[in-house]
């Protein structure tokens, strides 16, 4: 399906306001000015959005180009308040429903964008030289909103200080920081700037070999969590007790698919009638628990016990492909609710692709940490706008439902 951008007007009040209530901490008039331009550029602009163009969509100058690149890529403005502002005037204008977990793959030329590393995609089937940005959205009644990115920095970015200088990667963005910890990152990040009430994460981590830590450092921040798993995370039957004796882990797949004839809990999805050949979906689910970490010590305590958990699956008669296994602390949730969790993923996927497509997402052509993050906080500004700007030209008396001071 092909997504276009919004019709827009340039300098509409709307946008206006808009842009000063989400940039208008910029301590100079100029970095305002250009923060407008580039969002009005964003969303007028067809096509490709290098600065070259969205600087002559917005100005006449000759030089309106060279102060866009400035204004993104080397002008020290901290991103962190905009998305802050972004976040408090979204949950003004609309319901939340989920945290949802987003990762993109932008391919790149040569090797001197910040980030960039050779990886195997799995949504193209090959290796490519890019840079991987993880990025948390707000999934909401008229869809996921960006509110927050980080991009992965492979030890070469981190361990290199003439490259983390000349990329001005910061001190706390060096170390050990994989796809999980990132993850955990963003959630406490966003957890920080609002006091809404908390929501739960739903990620695919199915091709993150990550995903046990994620789903451990989730329950240890007290979230809700639905999370896509490798087939082959290792797992404890979790209708077990502890007293029963030690049992080595399996693959997640062959509990929710195979059953062990303990703690599996069947459940139809919808009527007989619901699908083609009469014949109902159903979700597969059963208790697990993860196996404690290698080098834990061994306790009877059911206080130290790992928590037990529900994973599940969906099987629909006649499809062939087994459909994702999920792992989930909502083990008291219907099999309707789980899933339509499941479901905001999809949408976060597919507001991926129109960010991509039509937001220039994939544009960046910068090649510094902090102007990635200027551009990747800019085009969620002018996606968000786009989906929401009707609420955003009027006035709502709805609570805020956000925000903490930094």
């Amino acid at each position: 399906m092909q997504h276009s951008t919004r019709p827009f007007t340039p300098g509409t009040a709307p946008l206006v306001s808009f842009a000063e209530e989400v940039f208008g901490y910029l301590p100079r008039a100029d970095q305002r000015r250009w923060a407008h331009a580039y969002l009005e550029g964003l969303l007028s602009t067809p096509g490709k959005k290098t600065v070259r163009r969205l600087a002559a969509a917005v100005s006449a100058s000759p030089t309106a180009s060279q102060s866009l690149h400035q204004f993104v890529n080397a002008s020290p403005w901290d991103w962190g308040p905009a998305l802050r502002s972004l976040a408090h005037w979204a949950l003004r204008r609309t319901v939340p429903r989920a945290w949802t977990i987003g990762t993109v793959v932008v391919p790149k030329r040569g090797e001197s964008s910040v980030g960039v590393h050779r990886r195997f995609d799995p949504a193209s089937g090959r290796t490519v030289n890019c840079q991987v940005g993880v990025g948390i959205f707000l999934s909401t009644e008229t869809g996921p909103l960006p509110l927050g990115w980080r991009i992965l920095l492979p030890s070469r970015w981190t361990d290199d200080d003439t490259l983390r200088e000349r990329a001005r990667i910061p001190e706390s963005s060096v170390g050990d920081r994989p796809a999980s910890a990132q993850v955990l990152d963003l959630v406490h990040t966003l957890h920080s700037r609002t006091t809404a009430t908390p929501l739960p994460v739903v990620a695919d981590m199915s091709s993150c070999t990550e995903a046990g830590s994620l789903i451990r450092g989730l329950e240890r921040t007290g979230c809700d969590f639905v999370v896509a798993v490798p087939s082959s995370l290792a797992v404890l039957p979790g209708g077990r007790s502890r007293g029963e004796g030690q049992y080595a882990p399996v693959p997640v797949r062959r509990l929710v698919y195979q059953g062990d004839g303990f703690g599996e809990v069947p459940a139809l999805l919808g009527a007989p009638g619901a699908v083609p050949g009469g014949a109902p979906r159903r979700l597969l689910n059963t208790l697990v628990r993860l196996p404690e970490r290698p080098g834990t010590p061994t306790g009877t305590s059911t206080s130290t016990a790992p928590p037990v958990l529900r994973a599940f699956a969906r099987r629909v008669p006649g499809r062939q492909a087994d459909e994702p296994v999920w792992i989930t602390n909502l083990t008291r949730h219907s099999a309707e609710e789980l899933i339509a969790l499941t479901g905001h993923h999809a949408r976060t996927a597919g507001a991926l692709r129109v960010l991509a497509d039509d937001f220039g997402l994939r544009d960046f052509e910068g090649r510094s940490f902090p102007g990635w993050h200027h551009h990747m906080t800019l085009v969620s500004a002018a996606y968000a706008y786009s989906r929401l700007a009707d609420a955003a030209a009027a006035r709502t008396d709805r609570p805020l439902a956000v925000v903490r001071s930094a």
